[in-house]
């Protein structure tokens, strides 16, 4: 038996931030799996770590996402749970056919807006 490490996969997620308009943009890449779950928890919550200071805005790219299982949905609902407790609002955008497939087959899109570009996921 092989003993694959997270640090051994080439589709490990890397995750990148920036904020455009006030709104934060996570942009993901790799495969979302429980490996990364904390890695991931971390990125989309509030910065600081807390529910203070603005009003929570975040825009999840997963145009880069290649892979996402329940871990990866569990993730998502936390964290729309938590930035909508602050008045706030997650949105995710761009995802690929085997990504949005697994989004819808589980219900994530009637919880939380998905929209098919960043642009339109910014804005509405």
């Amino acid at each position: 038996m092989t003993d694959i490490s997270p640090t051994d996969r080439p589709e490990r997620l890397s995750i990148a931030n920036s904020t455009v308009d006030g709104i934060r943009v996570v942009t993901l890449r790799g495969e979302i799996d429980h490996d990364v779950k904390d890695e991931l928890t971390a990125a989309l919550l509030p910065e600081d770590g807390t529910d203070d200071g603005p009003t929570p805005r975040v825009v999840v790219d997963l145009s880069g996402v290649t892979f996402l299982d329940s871990t990866g949905i569990n993730v998502f609902v936390h964290v729309h749970h938590r930035v909508s407790a602050a008045q706030g609002w997650v949105r995710l955008a761009t995802a690929r056919e085997s990504v949005i497939r697994v989004i819808q087959l589980v219900g994530l899109d009637t919880v939380i807006a998905c929209r098919p570009t960043l642009e339109q996921a910014l804005k509405s």
